[in-house]
């Protein structure tokens, strides 16, 4: 087993610009409704490659392995798939009603070279924070995306992706990925990006339901609480065998009656995560008002294939290539005696009972038209703001329809792949993904505070295990 390196240097060797090949006209394009919702938050994707280890006969073929062959390809893919994806190579700017707008001017995607003297497997991916935060994905000073590729010691690959998350989801931010490495293997595109507001558009005359004013809240309004000093908010990765998810899944469905709607895993990973932040809220301080902080949990809901719903084949076919944040944050409120005392299976009915509300496309709809209503007032997720009798907060995402094993530029499949989102606040954040071995195990990124997870390591070691390269190799 390969012990972690500590620290190592990244040296950059160089920056540039990658403009599209054939730049559309230039014009504006107006954020949806729904992309403003969100906040100017910046989310990285990383893919780890290890270096070919095929036998080498030529000449040509031993040019073809070297990582200035590879960042000529990912740049020349890259200058091409700008051309459908053109919105990734504009710009944010500020609209005459003060609200963000994308100007596509083909600005371009800033582009950088770097050097690692680190091995892959000496990277120490269970604290991203360390080895990939600031080192192996890029910041991003101007533009939509930017993207580095980083050369490891020992011949592998980073490459590092930063989106503008008022432009691009997950699902997006995937949708790009794969077409990228398609266009370097000079395959076709299996889907093509739509940038059609209509099909985000409000209803005139608009209407939302109250529970609309329960998840969403005017930034005005909102309070955001300060990180504390004393318990930072920390990024892990953690490995999380099927096994396990299975016995957590069962667990959530044990009042479960023949012909009734079972839980799902993700619903029971939640649950579980729920009540074990509730459990450390009350056991880190001897207060005994705290069993009555209420503890909250979101879930993002894709509404893609809820907004096509219903409508003819061209809808959902558009709406499944639609490229934008086509996504709502319902959370639940309760208190950390009732997480606490309740059984897992109470705990994930609570969770499936608020998710029920926004899987539909009414609620998406009135999600866009509630919006509206508040428009130019900045919106935001009401978890993300927090009362005076409030306490933890976290949201759970889900990354298990990223395509790992089609982001392959022609030198392998990633061996490993993930995200890092320090969005600030106290509010954590948690995506699960599959791992790339294929058999249900899941890789989960977390970024909670130091405290709580270090009292979910110690809680639940069989469910969240530290994760490195060994796990899955």
């Amino acid at each position: 087993m390969m012990v972690p390196k500590k620290t190592f240097t990244v040296t950059v060797a160089r920056k540039e610009v990658v403009a599209a090949t054939m730049p559309a006209v230039e014009h504006w394009l107006p954020l949806s409704n729904l992309d403003l919702l969100m906040p100017p938050l910046d989310a990285s994707m990383f893919y780890c490659y290890k270096k070919p280890d095929d036998v080498v006969h030529d000449q040509e073929a031993e040019l073809s392995k070297t990582f200035a062959h590879k960042v000529g390809i990912l740049k020349e893919a890259l200058a091409k798939v700008l051309v459908p994806f053109y919105v990734l190579g504009g710009e944010i700017v500020c609209s005459a009603a003060g609200e963000p707008e994308l100007l596509c001017n083909n600005h371009g995607v800033e582009f950088t070279e770097a050097y690692a003297d680190v091995r892959l497997c000496e990277l120490n991916l269970y604290d991203p924070d360390d080895s990939i935060g600031g080192k192996l994905v890029p910041g991003r000073t101007q533009g939509v995306l930017s993207v580095q590729a980083t050369e490891l010691k020992c011949g592998g690959m980073v490459i590092g992706c930063t989106f503008d998350h008022r432009v691009a989801d997950a699902y997006s931010a995937n949708m790009f990925l794969v077409a990228w490495a398609e266009t370097a293997a000079s395959k076709p595109l299996s889907i093509a990006p739509s940038f059609r507001r209509s099909l985000i558009s409000p209803r005139r005359p608009g209407y939302y339901e109250p529970s609309h004013d329960d998840f969403y809240i005017p930034v005005k309004a909102a309070s955001i609480p300060e990180e504390s000093p004393d318990d930072p908010i920390t990024s892990r990765i953690y490995y999380v065998p099927a096994n396990q998810l299975d016995q957590l899944q069962a667990s959530a469905n044990s009042n479960a009656i023949d012909g009734t709607c079972r839980r799902t895993k993700l619903e029971s990973f939640g649950a579980f995560l729920w009540k074990i932040v509730a459990k450390h809220t009350c056991n880190e301080v001897n207060d005994l008002d705290i069993g009555d902080k209420m503890c909250r949990m979101g879930v993002v809901v894709d509404g893609r294939t809820r907004l096509g719903d219903g409508g003819n084949g061209l809808k959902e076919e558009l709406t499944a290539r639609y490229f934008g944040n086509v996504v709502s944050i319902p959370y639940g409120r309760k208190s950390t005696r009732e997480l606490i005392e309740k059984p897992l299976s109470w705990v994930a009915e609570k969770v499936h009972e608020f998710l029920k509300c926004a899987v539909t496309k009414e609620h998406f709809q009135g999600l866009i038209d509630w919006v509206e209503a508040h428009r130019p007032e900045p919106a935001m997720v009401r978890v993300y703001s927090s009362n005076k009798d409030d306490g933890p907060a976290f949201v759970l995402s889900s990354g298990r329809g990223f395509m790992l094993a089609k982001v392959d530029f022609g030198w392998g499949k990633p061996v490993f792949g993930s995200c890092h989102f320090p969005w600030g606040g106290t509010c954590g954040y948690v995506m699960p993904m599959f791992c790339p071995n294929g058999n249900g195990d899941w890789i989960v990124y977390m970024h909670l505070s130091k405290g709580q997870l270090d009292y979910i390591e110690s809680e639940a070691p069989h469910l969240f295990k530290r994760f490195s390269l060994d796990v899955i190799s």
